[in-house]
């Protein structure tokens, strides 16, 4: 049986290489079920930034990237932060769009914290068939949090059909469990994996069966 191709979207301060390291025991848990590929935000993180945050969600990697920019002026970003509007959004999708025509199909796509929520954007581009080389059949979402940004409100305004799973840590401080929780009701039908630990991408012996239970629903 072939293993399903699933596209990984890094968080804010990461880059698809630290993302891949940091998920190498996900990778050795489902390694008969999937073929992980990584991708690279656009937007550069300036370097002040990642070492002024002590509370982030990584201690900022030589080469830290992001998605979007929620302080379109300082070009930084905070999952709490209100803002009317954002920066970089369209580059991202752009990003995934190329990844697609050049290392796709894929089946799924999984995303981290910064990365889970614009996950989350793409499966709505995806199911209002704005981005037609999308085709993902279900997305796996890590710390994932609805975008305070007020212009991202579109990609909420009706709920996602798409299998969806999503993960995170009851001690996560970066992203806390109430944040992700708050995105629940944008997708139908959420499947749930809670964790007793903090912002990271859980993949121990007890966390197999869920990861497993839901991948197979796709092969």
């Amino acid at each position: 049986m072939a293993p399903l191709r699933i596209l990984c979207v890094h968080g804010y301060r990461q880059n698809g290489s630290s993302f891949r390291e940091k998920t190498g025991a996900l990778r050795k848990l489902l390694k008969k079920q999937v073929e992980l590929v990584y991708v690279n935000a656009p937007h550069g993180v300036q370097r002040a930034e990642a070492l002024e945050k002590k509370d982030s969600e990584a201690e900022g990697d030589a080469d830290s990237r992001g998605w979007w920019f929620s302080d379109i002026h300082a070009r930084s970003f905070s999952a709490q932060q209100r803002c009317e509007e954002s920066l970089g959004i369209g580059e991202s999708v752009a990003v995934v769009r190329d990844a697609l025509k050049a290392h796709g199909p894929f089946d799924g796509v999984l995303g981290f914290s910064q990365g889970a929520a614009f996950v989350a954007m793409l499966c709505s581009l995806q199911e209002q068939k704005l981005e037609p080389e999308f085709s993902f059949r279900f997305a796996i979402l890590v710390a994932g949090f609805r975008s305070a940004c007020e212009e991202h409100a579109v990609f909420y305004s009706a709920q996602l059909q798409i299998p969806s799973l999503h993960v995170f840590g009851l001690e996560d401080r970066v992203i806390p469990d109430n944040m992700s929780r708050e995105l629940l009701p944008s997708f139908q039908d959420p499947e749930v994996l809670t964790h007793p630990g903090g912002h990271f991408v859980p993949a121990t012996s007890a966390h197999r069966k869920t990861y497993q239970d839901f991948l197979q629903r796709f092969q």
